[in-house]
């Protein structure tokens, strides 16, 4: 079984109750047509896409990732494979049960190309607190898609714990008392901007960095903290941090993401992170999925509640 994570929002416009009614999960770029031709590779795939939508680009990262997603739709997605949909601070989960089709009557909308599905748990949301922090993570994506195959056990968790109908248990209980109380701490704690760094970086080692580092500020060229983990045990995955020690208001803004994005170039970063104890605003969120769509590399963005609950997940380590 795979999963995915997909954001039902062509054009940025919401067509999850459209899709909820009519059984079915729907993505964009309608005018791309042509692309359900299996005899297509990848390249040719790629060319549709690109001369629909992005002909005037120098590069190929935009018409890349816009094919990427399609790809993943039409071609990847098999039946009986899960689908998770973000929808505010809930999601639902669906069940592929058939092949990409394409409505020539919708192109007007934005929405011919889509997917038959079963949605699961009665077509009713989940709240986000059930899911772990890395399947919280994935459904921030800052594209339409993602996979989510690594994640199919929390996935079923999270549908098992919508299915039981029971009122939260002591454990679930212990664990979202535990995320608020760290949270508290964080916001309203004995800790300063450098603790805050310190924190980040033993957390990144709980998590598999091979390396973390604090960078000194006299050294400082956008990223706070720099670590290094190994794919594979071979291919080293640099990651540039920007760390945030900021109250909820006002949420980080989009200068926050230049100065992180200035940090990667300088450490030759393969990922950045904003970490941050308060909350992203909607520029920020843009000028991240504009340098993902620009140069390749995904900038992810952790708040505060989710940097609580990796905390009581993974732990602090020696801070």
């Amino acid at each position: 079984m795979q999963a995915f994570v997909l954001r039902v929002a062509p054009g940025e416009i919401d067509r999850l109750p459209e899709a909820l009614e009519s059984d079915q999960i729907i993505i964009g770029w309608a005018n791309a047509n042509g692309l359900l031709d299996k005899c297509l590779d990848w390249v040719g795939f790629r060319e549709i896409v690109r001369a629909t939508y992005y002909r005037g680009d120098k590069t190929l990262h935009r018409a890349g990732a816009a094919a990427g997603h399609l790809w993943r739709f039409i071609r990847e997605m098999e039946e009986g494979d899960l689908v998770v949909v973000p929808y505010g601070s809930e999601f639902y989960i669906a069940e592929v049960v058939g092949e990409a089709i394409y409505l020539q009557d919708k192109k007007s909308e934005d929405t011919t190309y889509r997917r038959p599905v079963r949605w699961l748990n009665a077509k009713q949301p989940i709240p986000r607190s059930y899911a772990k922090s890395a399947l919280i993570s994935r459904m921030k994506i800052q594209g339409t898609s993602a996979s989510a195959t690594d994640l199919v056990d929390e996935i079923r968790d999270c549908l098992d714990i919508a299915a039981s109908g029971t009122t939260p248990s002591f454990h679930s209980d212990l664990q979202n008392s535990l995320i608020a109380r760290a949270l508290n701490e964080l916001q309203q704690g004995r800790i300063d901007s450098f603790g805050f760094e310190n924190l980040i970086k033993n957390l990144l080692q709980n998590l598999g960095a091979k390396e973390a580092r604090v960078v000194p500020r006299s050294q400082d060229k956008g990223a706070d903290v720099v670590a290094t983990f190994l794919v594979a045990e071979t291919f080293p995955l640099v990651v540039a941090v920007q760390a945030k020690h900021w109250q909820p208001e006002p949420p980080v803004g989009r200068q926050v993401i230049d100065q992180l994005v200035s940090g990667m170039e300088a450490e030759s970063a393969d990922l950045g992170m904003v970490i941050t104890t308060g909350t992203f605003s909607d520029d920020a969120v843009r000028a991240a999925n504009e340098f993902l769509e620009s140069a390749g590399k995904k900038i992810e963005l952790v708040d505060g509640e989710q940097f609580a609950k990796m905390i009581v997940e993974h732990g602090t380590g020696d801070s």
